[in-house]
């Protein structure tokens, strides 16, 4: 007898549908999976027959083989498990084939027969959804991150056990209600933006920073704050919409950091800079986002960015474009998203006081040029405001009253301004526009034009320092509600290109 279950499966950020096929036959009691099945899906052997045994169902003493179809797409994971024993229990004859028209199923057995909490659950919501499946049935810990996905039946169930009961109808599980308090929890944020004594153009620079979506890099010795105006950046982001909340926890569930909650703020990912280029920008023998694609809607925060090695800065440089990373490799290739700010700091030299009146510089001339030749050109180019910072003078440190709004007030600004560009620009921030729409969703006064123009003759712009001068001078007349860009926005503007033209 033959049966048929079906599951998905993820290659990238992409799903597929599997279908499980089981075959009984006389003979000596067998058991093989084929269907290009990695070592974890091998193992689900033992997982599963422990797994019927202890849940009081027969395992069957008969050749038993289990087709993973379509046989040409890699799989990997261990919630193909309960699928896996459910094509046995209906080859078997201890459930009906009818009982999962129209399901999915997905999760990782016990030995017990419990469910354990799988990876990836949005996306295999998502495949079911697109391929017509009205009903999920994933671990109960799934089953938060699975009821994001809307128009599909979320069922979250404990055991192999529950399952079997919920099918042949003795106990019937309820699809599980989506708490919507839980989409819309305040975060708490230990760092206030008032907090940082001085850099009032640095808090100035990171609020536009915010408002638009824009790159930033801050330059300065140490102790001028850097980090930490780095660090208080999540505190002035808007929150995530549904949409970006879907793709936020997506990837996290992919990579296995979440299983059982949903991400309801930005992610703010802060690599060592000893990270390999493929942590950093991702891949592996079956590839895997990396943190570019975790800081996805969120923040790649890359503190001393000369200290990175130099292939993972170049390799930065597509995706800070595209907003997409492109992973390649023999066996498969993969897209991952990859929209994210990426919030830098660097010294000036290598012991970091090259231009500082109170502390005098170790370095030579060529250690200093040789350090700042970490950080090219191109990669420079794309970085959208750069921002020297300056020491705070101690006397002002206590006594220092910041100018700046507090969180919750700069947080309401950005939260203004970026509604203002969805609408304009069709739910895109102006740091996502490309060059072409740059006219279509900017307005631009006739005088701040010429302004412009003359500005970048003089700076000898390139091309995408103009069109980047453009996006951010926008971002501040968003800020101030203003329909046109000015000279004045302009001007603003100009003051985070200057050294990185």
């Amino acid at each position: 007898m033959t049966a048929k279950v079906i599951s998905a499966t993820t290659v990238g950020f992409e799903g597929h549908i599997i279908e499980i096929e089981c075959d009984i036959n006389r003979g000596l009691p067998a058991f093989s999976i084929v269907g290009l099945g990695n070592k974890a899906i091998d193992e689900a052997r033992d997982r599963v027959r422990s797994a019927i045994n202890n849940s009081h169902l027969e395992f069957p003493s008969h050749k038993i083989t289990i087709n993973l179809a379509p046989a040409n797409i890699p799989k990997d994971g261990s919630h193909f498990d309960v699928p896996i024993a459910l094509s046995i229990l209906i080859a078997s004859g201890k459930l009906s084939q009818k009982s999962l028209k129209n399901v999915l199923c997905a999760g990782e057995l016990s030995l017990d027969g419990s469910l354990k909490p799988i990876r990836g659950v949005i996306n295999i919501a998502e495949t079911a959804r697109e391929a017509g499946y009205s009903t999920l049935i994933v671990p109960e810990k799934n089953a938060a991150q699975a009821a994001l996905v809307k128009d599909i039946d979320v069922i979250g169930v404990h055991s192999l056990v529950d399952v079997y009961l919920h099918l042949i109808g003795e106990k019937k599980l309820s699809s599980y209600e989506r708490d919507l308090q839980a989409d819309t929890v305040e975060a708490n944020y230990t760092t206030d933006i008032a907090d940082i004594k001085g850099q009032e153009q640095a808090k100035r620079a990171l609020i536009i920073a915010a408002a638009g979506g824009h790159n930033i890099l801050f330059d300065g010795p140490p102790g001028s704050g850097k980090t930490m105006l780095a660090r208080t950046l999540p505190s002035i982001l808007p929150a995530p919409t549904y949409e970006e909340q879907i793709a936020i926890t997506k990837l996290h569930s992919l990579v296995g950091e979440i299983t059982d909650t949903i991400v309801t703020t930005r992610p703010f990912r802060s690599p060592h800079h000893t990270s390999s280029a493929i942590s950093l920008i991702g891949g592996g023998t079956k590839p895997m986002p990396g943190e570019i694609s975790l800081a996805h809607n969120g923040v790649l925060f890359l503190d001393e960015l000369p200290e990175y090695p130099r292939a993972s800065l170049e390799a930065l440089r597509q995706p800070l474009e595209d907003r997409v990373i492109h992973v390649a490799r023999a066996a498969s290739k993969v897209q991952f998203p990859a929209s994210f700010m990426l919030v830098a700091t660097r010294n000036p030299c290598p012991c970091g006081y090259y231009g500082d009146p109170s502390h005098e510089c170790s370095c030579g001339m060529n250690q200093i040029l040789a350090y700042q030749k970490r950080i090219s050109g191109p990669l420079l180019d794309r970085i959208d405001m750069v921002l020297s910072v300056a020491r705070v003078p101690e006397k002002d440190l206590l006594s220092y009253e910041s100018k700046q709004p507090e969180s919750p007030l700069a947080r309401q600004q950005v939260t203004a301004a970026r509604t203002r560009q969805y609408i304009r620009n069709r739910s895109r921030t102006n740091a996502e526009l490309s060059s072409k729409n740059i006219a279509k969703s900017t307005l631009l006064d006739t005088a701040a034009a010429e302004f412009l123009n003359s500005a970048a003759e003089k700076l000898k712009l390139s091309a995408r320092s103009y069109f980047k001068v453009i996006k951010v001078a926008r971002t501040i007349a968003d800020l101030e509600g203003k329909d046109a860009i000015l000279t004045e926005h302009i001007a603003e503007a100009l003051q985070y290109r200057q050294k990185s033209a």
